[in-house]
């Protein structure tokens, strides 16, 4: 297989995390969105959205957006399973993960940040309150969800699940911009436990080819 990402991309990072989690080789191949690879036709010939992560399989086959991506993985190579065996914790962990996936991180990603600056004038500081606005805004939320929920290692359960893939890169991001994490004790209680297991080591933007402090 090979992973088309970018080393900092929140949404490949989940990916990259599935891919460590079950034990899974792949090809990295970086697509440098800073630099605009990504909407180059070199890229844009197989990526039809010109975003990143792309899976493409060993038959050559194609999948893109990350959470489609993750759960692909988890249907063809269940173990280990990256969403609960019952129907209600299935909905429980993708509530989370959609929580980071689809209300936080959209409105702070790259192009977003870029088209602020870019076309809206927007100045630095005031494109950075903004991001941390939303991300902290989105993370008390997740707190809440997190403290209905009961007392668990990682975000449900003692094993990590779809959930803490969307998580640990959002804080990574988060820490990027300075956003506060205080007062957010069961999400960077899993957000440790998470960091303490290779996979997730082995994930991280650092870990990289293409790393760039």
């Amino acid at each position: 297989m090979k992973l088309y990402n970018y080393f900092r991309s929140s949404a490949s990072f989940r990916v990259r995390i599935a891919l460590a989690l079950k034990g899974m080789p792949y090809e990295y191949v970086p697509v440098h969105l800073a630099k605009g690879e990504h909407k180059q036709p070199a890229y844009g010939d197989i990526a039809a959205d010109q975003l990143v992560p792309l899976l493409e399989l060993d038959d050559g086959t194609r999948l893109s957006q990350s959470m489609a991506i993750i759960e692909y993985l988890d249907e063809m190579h269940p173990e280990p399973a990256l969403v609960p065996a019952d129907a209600i914790g299935r909905a429980r962990v993708r509530a989370l993960a959609q929580s980071i996936a689809c209300e936080i991180h959209p409105i702070n990603n790259l192009r977003v940040l870029k088209y602020l600056a870019r076309e809206l004038k927007v100045d630095e500081e005031a494109k950075n309150t903004w991001y941390r606005h939303w991300v902290r805004t989105g993370l008390e939320a997740f707190e809440r969800q997190l403290a209905q929920l009961p007392a668990s290692r990682y975000c449900y359960g003692d094993t990590p699940t779809l959930a803490d893939c969307c998580l640990v890169p959002q804080i990574f991001n988060g820490q990027r911009f300075n956003t506060p994490l205080d007062g957010l004790p069961r999400t960077m209680a899993a957000f440790d436990a998470c960091m303490a297991l290779p996979a997730f080591q082995q994930a991280q933007p650092s870990s990289c080819p293409d790393f760039e402090a």
